[in-house]
């Protein structure tokens, strides 16, 4: 399972990209509550809420890897009880996560044989919060390949050669490799930015829902005649589209290389992001950060019931804050930090989470309508964005610094998240 087109626009901030991966390599490979097939697992159903076929690919792959039984990857349908109740946190931490309650926890901890410890939970939505942020990055900067959608393609990023996703973590020689690679190029010339424009020029752009409906729908009927003919050949009965609509696709060496169909991996799909703006006014409240923050609440949480994750996940934090973005900032006419707060804050305010101290009056005199756009596409529905949106947003900027915003959406949206997620939790141990 390798992610050149990630770790490559990842490498265009190469401090940021060690401690990335440093954290993949933990959640996925190293010790921790959660079997290593389950993982992988649980990484298809958050990039299947997204329609992200690049994540799914590959962890699919890695889940085969790990020992894990084939026929879950025919559906939902086809997995332990224990794993399919995750669906309901799934879905609304991807797209609503302000609808997550102490009730959702505790129905998950307290189901007999089915039942989840905390230590397991908590992993779980860190893989969850984890994967959907990745998926929001990897649509942002155009890494979802193009897997068969009739048409419907995407950057084909440069490759970096077979550099594995997790071996840069292991302070190897390709590790260090790839680092000065992406040093060396500089990565900002003017004909890369000119041949990744014109390579989006290429793409045909789906814009409208209707379509995506209609891929979708082709996608579960293959799915359905697929189903049936494993149905007729096993002398077994035929299942409904999600539970047989997902088979891998094998080359012509027999190994497993993608999927025809995500619906299988997915319940409820119309469910997807709603404006806070627009709530149930006496279903939620604004969450108020100086009531439950990473820093005071979060990351204690987090690192008592998972060892040593809230550091890794704090240094994330901190390492893209961190980021050096003068030129960005210069550009907009105010300091660095000013700058990038806007950006945080707006992508939490589209959640429900607002900071006391905070004007938000800026973020309108700050982020251009473009910008604004884009954000708001690639943290909410990052699955509608496409190469048009990132050709038009900051022209007269440097590729580094769009990948930069990417970051800072990726992880923005993975601490809103994790904030929602772990205060419900606290909420069922209190």
């Amino acid at each position: 399972g390798r992610l050149e087109a990630v770790t490559q626009q990842m490498g265009y901030h190469p401090q940021y990209l060690d401690s990335f991966l440093k954290t993949q390599h933990y959640l996925m490979h190293m010790d921790g509550p959660l079997p290593f097939d389950c993982r992988h697992y649980i990484a298809i159903m958050a990039a299947a809420r997204h329609q992200c076929r690049y994540l799914v690919n590959l962890h699919v792959l890695q889940f085969l890897r790990a020992g894990g039984d084939p026929q879950w990857l025919r559906g939902l349908e086809f997995i332990p009880p224990k794993l399919r109740n995750l669906n309901e946190i799934n879905k609304i931490l991807a797209h609503r996560p302000w609808l997550i309650t102490k009730e959702h926890i505790e129905k998950l901890l307290k189901i007999s044989e089915w039942s989840w410890s905390l230590a397991e939970l908590v992993h779980a939505v860190v893989l969850l919060a984890h994967c959907h942020a990745l998926a929001s990055f990897v649509f942002g900067c155009g890494c979802e390949q193009d897997e068969g959608l009739g048409g419907r393609g995407s950057l084909k990023p440069m490759s970096l050669g077979n550099q594995c996703f997790c071996e840069a973590t292991a302070g190897n020689s390709c590790s260090q490799e790839l680092l000065r690679i992406n040093r060396k190029r500089s990565l900002d010339s003017c004909m890369e930015l000119d041949s990744l424009r014109e390579r989006m020029q290429r793409i045909h752009v789906e814009t409208e829902g209707r379509e995506e409906m209609r891929l979708l729908q082709q996608d579960r009927e293959e799915g359905e005649r697929q189903g049936a003919e494993v149905g007729v050949q096993g002398g077994t009965e035929h299942c409904s589209d999600l539970s047989a609509g997902l088979s891998p696709l094998a080359d012509t060496d027999g190994e497993v290389t993608g999927a025809t169909n995500l619906a299988c991996y997915m319940q409820d799909p119309d469910f997807g992001y709603q404006d806070f703006a627009r709530r149930d006014e006496d279903q939620t409240q604004v969450f108020r950060v100086q009531d439950y923050s990473w820093e005071d609440h979060g990351f204690s949480l987090v690192n008592r019931l998972y060892s040593d994750i809230g550091h890794l996940l704090d240094e994330k934090f901190r390492m893209v804050d961190g980021l050096q973005s003068s030129a960005m900032a210069k550009r907009q006419g105010c300091e660095p930090s000013v700058f990038k707060r806007g950006i945080w804050n707006y992508i939490h305010c589209m959640f429900g989470i607002r900071y006391d101290d905070y004007d938000y009056a800026e973020v309108n005199q700050l982020l251009e309508r473009m910008l604004k756009v884009y954000i708001k596409t690639v943290t909410c529905y990052p699955e509608k964005t496409n190469s048009e949106m990132f050709d038009r947003f900051w022209k007269q900027f440097k590729h580094s610094e769009k990948v930069h915003v990417n970051l800072l959406i990726l992880e923005a949206r993975m601490q809103a998240e994790l904030l929602y997620a772990l205060q419900a939790i606290t909420q069922y141990m209190i």
